[in-house]
């Protein structure tokens, strides 16, 4: 009895310091967040005032973008939420505070400019430094500080997209592939609620796409079939998506010039893809999302199928010469667009059902998410579309494979019994390959059907090929003789 009390007297102790100190930070985070995202909408809003098309700037902007994070905080380079996610592994969640005001700025103006990257980033990453800055001012112990940044994770995902539940979910989820950090599931909960609920309370109003006439959807197998081969087609954006972002990353890197030039000339790359394709693939790209998840389908008629291709070929030629920003906005854009193309070839009325499962899936299978994804769907579209997200965000995420947008996430699973994959290990690197027990079933298998193939011609009269050339050859010598 009296260790069962010592218990429960240690656990209400825990639980109730945690209740505290995740509140506290999920307030002050959703303050900061609050400026962050009232000054971005003005900036966009600013774009008007201009004498000339806004994404002109893009290349002074990603210089200056380069230059300021190079500059000032080195660790601020790039879309936020991988940066996160290497400090809470590596440096037990601790981050230079110059971080945050180097972050918001860069992002700002790179948006501002058009470059196409997202608010979300930024944000976890400003949540992890005020969590950081708090932990060090209070001289907490190591695990105390992980603990908080990953609370930051949690309260700056929810506070920019409304997804309280979803957020605090993905702050535990993304940072070990196929494992859920339990110890800091309550104080993500209540950091994530407690930013949202500020920044609602300080007037940020979030969106949320009213699906509800799936009601009339009946749960049937020919939907439920394409649900299925669009979970496989949305994993293979992802992946398509991965790759893209990695490879342009590492190539830009590899180019003999230096970043600011860098930065310059991919700055008026991008500003010739705008005026060759339009300018909606620049910046959040947040009308067009809306358009592709509007129940009427005429609103998104003139999206052309390959819009979500165009998509990553602006994010990652903005992430890849030094623009700063987040990159979950991006996938939302080349998850419904996909969507929305999927839903067109596939000749499907449900269009924006379709639109709805890749902005949830391409998300689960570039940041390995499922379960964040599952509950955002629930989040933002209602409970109605939960049954078909479920089935498409889980396909997604395992055709995706041992990849990911973030490469200092940590394998914690394999997704296929037939491969070996080192669990334990950061994705970037991994080395993928088939299980020899699979290699040797795989030999059997073959081995057998060769013998079935053998009996078969002997049933059939025939001699086996290696026979017939034996005795070509042999007639060919007697002719020639």
């Amino acid at each position: 009895m009296k260790k069962h009390l010592t218990e429960q007297t240690a656990i209400f102790f825990s639980v109730t310091k945690w209740m505290f100190l995740s509140s506290f930070i999920g307030v002050l985070i959703g303050g900061v967040v609050t400026l962050f995202l009232t000054v971005l909408h003005i900036g966009e809003e600013s774009r008007a005032d201009l004498p000339f098309a806004y994404y002109y700037l893009l290349p002074l902007a990603l210089v200056l973008t380069v230059w300021i994070v190079r500059t000032f905080a080195p660790t601020a380079e790039g879309h936020g939420t991988e940066k996160v996610i290497e400090a809470v592994h590596k440096n037990h969640g601790k981050i230079d505070i110059k971080v945050i005001p180097v972050k918001l700025f860069a992002t700002l103006m790179t948006i501002f400019a058009g470059g196409s990257v997202g608010k979300e980033g930024p944000g976890a990453q400003i949540g992890a430094g005020v969590a950081s800055a708090v932990s060090s001012l209070l001289k907490f112990n190591k695990a105390d500080q992980k603990k908080l940044a990953i609370c930051g994770i949690s309260a700056g995902f929810a506070a920019v997209f409304g997804t309280p539940i979803a957020g605090a979910i993905f702050g535990v989820e993304v940072l070990v592939i196929g494992v859920i950090m339990y110890d800091v599931l309550l104080p993500s909960f209540i950091s994530g609620f407690a930013a949202f609920t500020t920044a609602q309370f300080m007037g940020i109003h979030y969106t949320y796409y009213d699906l509800h006439f799936y009601q009339s959807v009946v749960l049937d197998l020919p939907l439920i079939s394409k649900v299925v081969i669009a979970g496989l087609f949305f994993g293979l954006v992802s992946d398509i998506v991965v790759t893209v972002v990695s490879w342009s990353h590492k190539q830009i890197k590899r180019l003999p010039y230096h970043p600011l030039l860098k930065a310059f000339i991919g700055g008026i790359i991008l500003v010739i893809l705008a005026l060759l394709f339009g300018s909606e693939y620049l910046g959040l790209g947040l009308e067009t999302i809306k358009e592709t998840l509007d129940p009427n389908p005429i609103v998104a008629q003139d999206l052309p199928w390959y819009a979500f291709i165009l998509k990553i070929l602006f994010t990652s030629l903005t992430l890849g010469v030094g623009g700063s920003g987040g990159i979950i906005t991006p996938l939302f854009f080349i998850g419904s667009t996909s969507g929305h193309t999927f839903a067109l070839l596939s000749g499907d009325t449900h269009i924006a059902l379709f639109s709805a499962l890749g902005f949830v899936s391409v998300l689960a299978g570039a940041t390995n998410a499922p379960i964040a994804a599952t509950i955002m769907a629930v989040e933002l579209f209602g409970l109605d579309i939960a049954h078909y997200a479920a089935l498409s965000v889980v396909i997604s995420f395992l055709i995706t494979g041992h990849r990911s947008v973030f490469p200092s996430q940590i394998l914690g699973m394999r997704k296929s019994e037939m491969l070996n994959v080192k669990v334990g290990e950061v994705v970037d690197g991994t080395q993928v390959n088939l299980d020899e027990n699979e290699i040797k079933k795989i030999k059997n298998i073959q081995e057998r059907l060769q013998k079935r193939r053998e009996l078969l011609n002997q049933k059939r009269g025939k001699k086996p090929k290696n026979v017939i050339k034996k005795v070509t050859k042999e007639k060919e010598k007697e002719d020639l003789a």
